[in-house]
């Protein structure tokens, strides 16, 4: 079939769009797979769900980081 891909195209996919956006064709293809299969979808979620989470870390991260120590060396730079 034309548009049928396979689990390992569609997660393939599902990664490069976190890179770039997805021409048409590829992101029609990828839906009609995420309508069929049971585990893409899963694992589309499961990749939102880290982003997410790393995301807070972050942010968290970046909330919590000390200043940076003042520059000593005394040249001016």
């Amino acid at each position: 079939m034309l548009f049928q891909i396979s689990c390992r195209q569609a997660t393939a996919l599902i990664l490069q769009s976190e890179d770039r956006p997805l021409p048409l064709a590829e992101r029609m293809k990828l839906r009609l797979h995420l309508t069929i299969c049971d585990p893409c979808p899963r694992f589309l979620r499961q990749m939102k769900v880290m982003h997410q989470a790393v995301d807070r870390w972050k942010h968290y991260r970046d909330d919590t980081d000390p200043p940076a120590p003042p520059d000593d060396r005394g040249d001016g730079r």
